[in-house]
């Protein structure tokens, strides 16, 4: 970090509970080259990735579904959200960890996989960078069921559906995932799904 237009002044902890979430005070450099101070709350937790699996012959993708709190709490009477696999980044490049999402969540063991795009989702509030893959799966890579990991307490069904069905809840509104639609369009527009 290193904008002359840019002063952190104090940084402080609110919480460390499960990720970390600090109250930011910093000056900021105006066109005009006048200062103003503002202070922002900004979460950690940390960068991610996402995959659209598809299967070009069969025109099918795997997404996932599983319970999600905060959009529960606003709204989502299930609290269900229909997603493409994705996963939080532990100590590994962003490829190897959707190459172990991937296999954790949905049961296909995967090698190779194409990065096509890197996205802050809501950079108002939260530092993550979400890397986007696509990757093709198929009948012989399913090694397991998927469903995550006991010990992360994940619930996750596993979704087949042909591409064109996915497409179609983004317009009924049953899908509301911004990445999933991100990557869906994607594989519209750049895969001829």
């Amino acid at each position: 970090m290193s904008n002359p237009e840019i002063e952190i002044k104090e940084t402080q902890l609110l919480s460390d509970n499960w990720y970390i979430l600090n109250k930011v005070t910093f000056n900021y450099q105006k066109e005009d080259k006048s200062w103003i101070t503002q202070q922002r709350e900004v979460y950690d937790r940390g960068n991610g990735a996402a995959i659209l699996l598809y299967n070009k012959e069969n025109k099918t993708i795997i997404l996932t579904r599983q319970f999600r709190l905060p959009t529960y709490l606003n709204g989502n009477k299930s609290g269900m959200m229909i997603e493409v696999c994705a996963g939080l980044l532990d100590q590994d490049e962003p490829e190897q960890c959707i190459i172990r999402e991937t296999e954790e969540e949905t049961g296909y063991r995967i090698s190779k996989v194409k990065k096509i795009m890197e996205t802050y989702m809501s950079p108002g509030a939260i530092t993550e960078i979400l890397y986007l893959f696509v990757g093709e799966y198929d009948a012989s890579m399913k090694v397991s069921e998927g469903g995550g990991l006991e010990h992360e307490q994940e619930n996750i069904q596993v979704l087949e559906m042909p591409f064109e069905q996915a497409y179609n809840m983004i317009e009924t509104g049953e899908l509301k995932d911004a990445k999933t639609i991100m990557l869906l369009q994607y594989g519209r527009i750049n895969l001829g799904l």
